[in-house]
């Protein structure tokens, strides 16, 4: 359903940018808002969930699609025309990003055997660097501004990591990755230590996940805030004719370099949280 927005007698701009960086069941297209529909919530035991579709949870979709759709057809494109040739285009820059990401990324921090991690920090990188792009475009919305959506990717890297310094160390390995104390030590100092270290080393696991999360998330959104507000200095501070072209002269130029600086983030965010999780992957497989 689609309703057209009503307007108040003066600019909020508070409202404006918790509007718009916040989750919604919304889509907003000029002075109109597109409803997305309302579903029953699934009770599972205790817990109420709400299923249905979010701003932020369309355009995660959408960064998906597009994802999948790029990917899928350069693939095809190699394999049918680039088999004998260097490729061209958008075909080339994405063969660039994967060589860079298998060799200088994955392999580089994880070590032998890493080759197989490779597919999943690609798509990392892909999916985060298509949803924090797709947030840029006008009426667009960044779904990694979603402390939900970041921390979702944070537990799965987490899921990657552990199991996989679990198959590389073996059970009595990775138990030693959370008790740890020096060789040597008396009996009862090991023990101590133990004891004491196992708490920590435990919390440390759990700091990654969540210093991946958070740092996507806080960046993401700051970005937004800070164009939001450099834009809304037209409307606040613009009233007389003079001050009025200075202000719009000096927010339009401010925030076209802020908007140019997000593009870079956009990606160096997608390329850190990939770059990290292969980091932490490679720590804990050589754990010693």
């Amino acid at each position: 359903m689609i309703t057209q927005a009503t307007e108040g007698p003066s600019l909020d701009l508070g409202s404006v940018l918790l509007t718009h960086t916040s989750n919604s069941h919304e889509l907003e297209f000029f002075s109109y808002a597109i409803h997305l529909p309302q579903w029953p919530p699934v009770q599972l035991g205790p817990l109420v969930i709400d299923v249905s579709p979010t701003k932020h949870v369309v355009f995660m979709l959408l960064a998906a699609v597009l994802c999948l759709v790029i990917l899928v057809t350069v693939a095809r494109l190699m394999a049918r025309h680039y088999t004998a040739r260097a490729p061209r285009g958008l075909a080339n820059a994405i063969e660039a990003f994967v060589i860079y990401f298998r060799d200088e990324v994955t392999v580089a921090n994880i070590g032998h055997g890493g080759e197989k991690y490779v597919p999943y920090i690609l798509t990392l990188f892909f999916f985060i660097l298509l949803m924090n792009l797709v947030g840029l475009v006008p009426f667009g919305a960044t779904a990694t501004g979603n402390i939900s959506v970041t921390a979702a990717l944070a537990l799965l890297s987490l899921i990657v990591i552990e199991i996989s310094g679990f198959a590389a160390l073996g059970p009595k390995g990775y138990l030693g990755t959370i008790f740890v104390a020096p060789k040597g030590m008396h009996p009862v100092g090991r023990f101590l230590m133990m004891l004491i270290m196992a708490p920590i080393e435990f919390l440390g696991k759990l700091a990654k996940p969540f210093a991946l999360a958070i740092r996507l998330f806080a960046n993401m959104t700051a970005g937004h805030f800070v164009i939001l507000s450099l834009l809304g200095l037209i409307a606040l501070y613009g009233h007389l004719t003079i001050a009025r072209w200075l202000v719009v002269g000096s927010s339009v130029l401010m925030s076209t370099a802020i908007m140019l600086l997000e593009i870079f983030i956009a990606f160096l965010q997608a390329y850190i949280f990939a770059m990290l999780t292969a980091v932490f992957i490679g720590l804990i497989r050589h754990a010693h």
